[in-house]
C-alpha cells in the first residue's frame, strides 16, 4: 500500500507540471504528510518505531538541523523563502523515509519497478505525441506565462530530460537482465529506447551528455569484470536501436545541438555565485534565497529574472556554504558506497535490478545538475530522494545465489517460472553464461 502511495505521490508531482506552482507544491507536501502517518501509524500499531538501516538518513538529518540553525540565528537573506523551502524539504525527507523502508524486497521493488516503467513509458509517449501536434500549449490546453521550451508537462525540455534521465534507465536495465523472457524483454527494450530517444528528441544539451554518461555507466557495472556475452549484446542493441529511433523520428537534429557548446551567461552566474559564497562562506545566505540575493551581485546585463544557478553545486554552495556542501559530499559519498555492493548477480533479482537502476539514474541527474537545476524541481528532486533511498538501502532479496559451485547445468527457464532457480542462476553464470 505504501509503495502504492508513493508511485501515486511520485507520479502526481510530474503531472502537475512538475509541481512548481503553490497548489501543487502544497497538494505534493501534503501527500507526503499523508504517507508519513500511514507509516508512522503503522509502526505504532505493530508497538515499535525501528528504522530500516540507510546510510542517507543521518546526512540528511544534519542537512535538515543546518537549515533550522539558519533559522534560528538569524542567517538567512529571507527567513520567509527559507520557511518555506524547509516545508519541501521534509516532504522530501518523507519520500526518502517511505523509499527506504516499504520499497524493499522483491515483492515491493518489483511493484515500484513496473509501475515507473510503465509510467515512464506512458509519458514518453505522451510527451512526443505533444510535440508533434504542439500549440505551445501543457497537455494542449494550458498556456505558459512566459514563453519555454515545454516538452512533456515541463515548461523546460531540460527538466523533462532530467526526469527521463531517472526513469529510463529502470526499462533498460530490466530489459538487459533474466528476469524475463525473451519476448517481454524486447519490449520493454523498447520502452527503454523510447524514454532514452525522447532525452535526445527534446532538444537537451545536458540531458544528452548525462545519459550517454548513463549508459556508460551502465555498461561498466553490467559487464562487471566479466564479459557476459548476452548482457554485452543486449546493452549494445539497446545503444544502436536509441540511435536509430532519433534519426527516424526527426533526422537526427536532436543530436546536433550536442555540438552547439555554447555556455550562455552560466559561467557569469557561476562566476557571481563564487562571489557570493565569499561573503558568507560557512553557512551560506540561507536555502532558497538565492534569486533574492543574487541580482546585486550580477555583473551583466540581461532583462531576464535569473531565479536559479544553474548549477545545483553552485546555489548549494552559496545557500548552504562549505557546511551544506559538506553534508551534501557526505550524502554522495555514502550513496555510491552502500549501493555498489548490493550488485552482485542483479540480472536475477528484482530488487538488485531495481538498485541498479536507482543508481544509474542518480547518476544522470547529478551530472546534469553541473548544468542545469533540475534538483531545484520538486518532482524532480522528490524522484531523485526515492531512488537514492533505494538505491542505498539494504537488499534483502528473496531469491539467492547458489554458493555451490559443483551444480551441474540444468534448463534455462523453470517451466512454472521464467526466472532462474538458484542453481540455474549458478551453473548458467559459472559454465555456460550465453543464455539469453
Amino acid at each position: 500500500m505504501a509503495t502504492l502511495g508513493l508511485c501515486v505521490l511520485l507520479i502526481f508531482s510530474v503531472m502537475a507540471f512538475g509541481a512548481v506552482e503553490n497548489w501543487s507544491i502544497f497538494l505534493f507536501e501534503v501527500g507526503a504528510a499523508v504517507l508519513g502517518l500511514i507509516w508512522l501509524r503503522g509502526q505504532l500499531f505493530a508497538g515499535q518505531l525501528k528504522l530500516a538501516k540507510n546510510p542517507l538518513y543521518l546526512p540528511a538529518f544534519v542537512f535538515f538541523l543546518l537549515i533550522v540553525i539558519q533559522l534560528a540565528f538569524a542567517r538567512s537573506a529571507y527567513p520567509y523563502a527559507t520557511k518555506y523551502a524547509v516545508l519541501q524539504y521534509v516532504s522530501y525527507g518523507i519520500v526518502l523515509l517511505i523509499a527506504s523502508e516499504r520499497v524493499r524486497g522483491n515483492d515491493s521493488r518489483k511493484i515500484f519497478l513496473l509501475i515507473m516503467g510503465a509510467f515512464g513509458t506512458s509519458y514518453a509517449l505522451f510527451a512526443l505525441l505533444q510535440d508533434l501536434t504542439s500549440n505551445s500549449k501543457i497537455f494542449w490546453i494550458r498556456s505558459t506565462r512566459f514563453p519555454g521550451s515545454i516538452y512533456g508537462s515541463y515548461v523546460n525540455r531540460d527538466h523533462y530530460a532530467g526526469l527521463m534521465e531517472m526513469l529510463a534507465p529502470i526499462a533498460l536495465a530490466l530489459s538487459m537482465g533474466q528476469l524475463l523472457p525473451g519476448a517481454r524483454r524486447i519490449f520493454v527494450g523498447f520502452c527503454g529506447v523510447l524514454m532514452a530517444s525522447t532525452i535526445f528528441l527534446c532538444g537537451s544539451r545536458g540531458g544528452m551528455i548525462a545519459f550517454i554518461l548513463e549508459m556508460a555507466l551502465l555498461g561498466a557495472l553490467s559487464f562487471g569484470r566479466r564479459r557476459r556475452v548476452p548482457v554485452m549484446v543486449a546493452y549494445l542493441a539497446l545503444c544502436i536501436s536509441t540511435l536509430a529511433f532519433v534519426f527516424l523520428s526527426n533526422n537526427g537534429r536532436g543530436l546536433t545541438r550536442i555540438g552547439d557548446l555554447s555556455p550562455g551567461i552560466r559561467p557569469q552566474i557561476i562566476e557571481d555565485s563564487l562571489r557570493m559564497f565569499v561573503k558568507h562562506p560557512i553557512l551560506g545566505w540561507g536555502l532558497a534565497t538565492f534569486p533574492t540575493v543574487y541580482p546585486q551581485y550580477r555583473t551583466f546585463y540581461t532583462n531576464l529574472f535569473v531565479n536559479e544557478a544553474h548549477n545545483d553545486y553552485a546555489q548549494l554552495l552559496v545557500e548552504t556554504g562549505i557546511i551544506g556542501f559538506a553534508v551534501m559530499l557526505w550524502f554522495l559519498i555514502s550513496l555510491f558506497r552502500h549501493s555498489l555492493g548490493s550488485l552482485h548477480h542483479w540480472q536475477y533479482h528484482w530488487d538488485r535490478t531495481l538498485s541498479l537502476a536507482a543508481l544509474v539514474g542518480c547518476v544522470g541527474i547529478l551530472i546534469h545538475s553541473f548544468v542545469d537545476f533540475n534538483l531545484q524541481i520538486p518532482a524532480n528532486a522528490a524522484f531523485f530522494y526515492a531512488l537514492s533511498a533505494i538505491a542505498a538501502s539494504d537488499v534483502r532479496s528473496l531469491t539467492r545465489l547458489s554458493s555451490d559451485t559443483n551444480v551441474a547445468p540444468q534448463s534455462r527457464y523453470n517451466s512454472a517460472n521464467p526466472v532462474f532457480s538458484e542453481a540455474q542462476q549458478a551453473s548458467c553464470d559459472d559454465s555456460l553464461g550465453l543464455a539469453f
